[in-house]
C-alpha cells in the first residue's frame, strides 16, 4: 500500500466536503468555518493542511497549522469549541499512523490538540497510534462540554427535568406569554445575516460584562465572517425571540448532523425580569424537538443554566504528542 500526502488549500477543501466517504464529525472543522478563522486569526501561523491517500483513495484530512515547529488544529479555544480530524470510517487508525509518519518526516516537534472530545479520533485513535510507537503523550482534561439527547416530544423533555426546573420552565413560559405576543423564529437567509448580527452584537455586549470584554474588534470581524459563511453553507440558524414585535433575545445556532449547536446568545437587559435569555434557549430546544433533532449541544462551558435545561457534562481534553 502506498501512502500519499497532498498539501491542500482552504479553497481545495470544498472538493473534499462533497466526498460522501469522508466524515466531518463537528462543525468547527468545516471549510466555511476554517476559512472564517484563518482570514482573521492566522497571523504567525503557517498552513499545514493535508489530505492523506492510500493507493490513490483518500482516507482522511488533517486541518492543521504550524507555529514554531508545533502542529495544531486550525482554530483556537476562544472561538472553536472542539475539533477533530476528518476520515473515512474504518480508516482512522491507518490515517493516524500515516499522519504521524508525515509529521516526523517534516521534522515537526510537537502535535498539540486542544479541546477534543472523548469520542474523537484524537482520543480513540491518535493517542493509541502515538503510544504504539513509543512517543510521549500527555492528555489532560481542560474543559467541559454540555449537551443532551433529545426526546421525541416536548412534554417528555419537560418530564425529564427535575421537579424544580420543570416548574420553573413552565412558570417562566407562562409569565412571558401573559406579557404579550411572543414569537420565536430563525433567520437563515444569507442576505439577512449582516443586519441581524448588528442587532446581536448590541445585545451581546449589553447582556453581560464578560461578553462585552470578550468581543474585541478582531472577534467581531470573525463573528461576521463566520455567520455569513455558515449561512452560505446552510448551517446557520439565528434564533430570534420577540415580544409584541420587539426583539428581546437572539441566539447563534448551527444545525449540523441532526444536532443543534448553541454557539452564543444575547438579550435586551430591560427584559431580564422576564428571563428572555433563558427562555430563548428553551424555545430553541422546543424547536429542535419538534423538528426531530437528536441532540442539543450547549457547547463548551459549565454555565449553570445548561444543567437546569437538562444538559449533561462531557469532558474535553488537551492532548500533546512529542514527535
Amino acid at each position: 500500500m502506498t501512502i500519499t500526502v497532498k498539501k491542500e488549500t482552504l479553497d481545495s477543501l470544498d472538493t473534499y466536503r462533497r466526498m460522501p466517504e469522508l466524515v466531518w464529525p463537528v462543525p468547527f472543522i468545516l471549510p466555511h468555518w476554517l476559512k472564517s478563522w484563518w482570514s482573521v486569526f492566522s497571523e504567525g501561523s503557517g498552513l499545514y493542511l493535508s489530505a492523506l491517500y492510500a493507493d490513490d483513495k483518500v482516507i482522511g484530512i488533517a486541518p492543521l497549522r504550524l507555529k514554531d515547529k508545533t502542529a495544531m488544529f486550525i482554530g483556537d479555544p476562544d472561538v472553536c469549541d472542539y475539533v477533530d480530524f476528518i476520515a473515512v470510517p474504518g480508516r482512522e487508525e491507518e490515517f493516524c499512523r500515516a499522519l504521524l509518519d508525515n509529521l516526523q518526516k517534516d521534522h515537526i516537534g510537537v502535535l498539540e490538540m486542544k479541546d477534543v472530545r472523548p469520542d474523537s479520533m484524537v482520543i480513540k485513535n491518535m493517542v493509541t497510534a502515538a503510544k504504539a510507537r513509543g512517543l510521549e503523550v500527555v492528555t489532560t482534561q481542560n474543559a467541559v462540554n454540555v449537551e443532551m439527547e433529545l426526546p421525541s416530544d416536548w412534554e417528555l423533555y419537560l418530564e425529564s427535568l427535575s421537579t424544580k426546573q420543570r416548574h420553573e420552565a413552565r412558570r417562566k413560559l407562562r409569565r412571558l406569554q401573559e406579557s404579550g405576543n411572543i414569537e420565536y423564529h430563525y433567520i437563515e437567509e444569507s442576505a439577512a445575516v449582516p443586519e441581524a448580527m448588528d442587532t446581536f452584537f448590541k445585545m451581546f455586549v449589553e447582556s453581560r460584562r464578560d461578553k462585552a470584554e470578550f468581543l474585541t474588534k478582531q472577534r467581531e470581524i470573525f463573528f461576521k465572517n463566520m455567520t455569513s459563511n455558515m449561512a452560505d453553507a446552510g448551517l446557520l440558524k439565528l434564533g430570534v425571540l420577540s415580544l409584541d414585535g420587539k426583539l428581546v433575545a437572539q441566539l447563534i445556532c448551527f444545525d449540523y448532523n441532526n444536532c443543534v449547536y448553541l454557539y452564543n446568545s444575547g438579550y435586551e437587559p430591560d427584559y431580564v425580569s422576564l428571563s428572555v435569555g433563558m427562555l430563548s434557549k428553551t424555545m430553541a430546544i422546543k424547536d429542535a424537538i419538534e423538528k426531530g433533532k437528536k441532540t442539543f449541544d450547549f457547547l463548551k462551558g459549565a454555565e449553570t443554566y445548561k444543567f437546569h435545561l437538562g444538559g449533561k457534562e462531557v469532558p474535553l481534553y488537551s492532548c500533546t504528542i512529542s514527535l
